[in-house]
């Protein structure tokens, strides 16, 4: 695969043209992740309205019908669902690690297994989450393990 990047003093925009002989797997990962890449939400903290990246958010969760984005070190409320979350995520790399959790796949530091199925991540922050045995599976797909 070649890359190549050129400025133009002119441009408003940035323009990504990928020229490919075939549309492959590989590729439509590529074009994900320039979505993904470019993919914003608003959240909100202390009465304001903030812009977030999406690759930047560790993880989602729900408490009392409330939905919050985690960042590094920060937290803000969101007014949609877990579930409208996810389905607008799960291109980012984002998953349902339980009822209430969604977790960046991207922001995950380690993995540890726990008892009954179910796995332990740590994320890049150290903060400690719990996947569920029904949705350890898909980590588990995502990192080609068996069994």
């Amino acid at each position: 695969m070649k890359i190549r990047v050129n400025e133009v003093s002119g441009q408003e925009d940035t323009e990504v043209i990928i020229n490919c002989k075939k549309m492959d797997e590989e590729i439509m990962k590529i074009v994900t992740l320039l979505h993904v890449y470019d993919k914003k939400l608003t959240g909100i903290k202390g009465g304001q309205r903030y812009i977030l990246e999406a690759a930047k958010i560790l993880y989602i969760d729900t408490v009392d019908k409330k939905t919050f984005l985690y960042t590094d070190n920060e937290v803000y409320e969101t007014p949609l669902k877990l579930y409208e979350l996810e389905e607008q995520l799960e291109a980012a790399g984002f998953f349902r690690a339980g009822k209430s959790v969604l977790i960046n796949f991207n922001e995950i530091k380690a993995l540890k297994s726990d008892f009954n199925g179910r796995i332990l991540v740590t994320m890049n922050n150290e903060e400690k989450l719990m996947v569920s045995r029904q949705y350890a599976v898909t980590i588990k797909k995502k990192l080609d393990i068996v069994g």
